[in-house]
């Protein structure tokens, strides 16, 4: 928890909120893709992409 909240802090410091909606869509996909990967519904994400 303490590197998201430092990541935050850069973030807002560096005026690189542009980044923010990056690396939400990056963990997410990647979250996604975790889940899927021993999952039934893993067909039906694959063919998203």
């Amino acid at each position: 928890m303490d590197f998201l909240i430092e990541l935050w802090a850069f973030l807002r410091v560096r005026k690189k909120l542009w980044l923010a909606p990056i690396i939400i869509v990056m963990v997410i996909l990647g979250g996604l893709l975790i889940l899927a990967q021993g999952s039934v519904v893993a067909p039906f994400i694959y063919t998203l992409f």
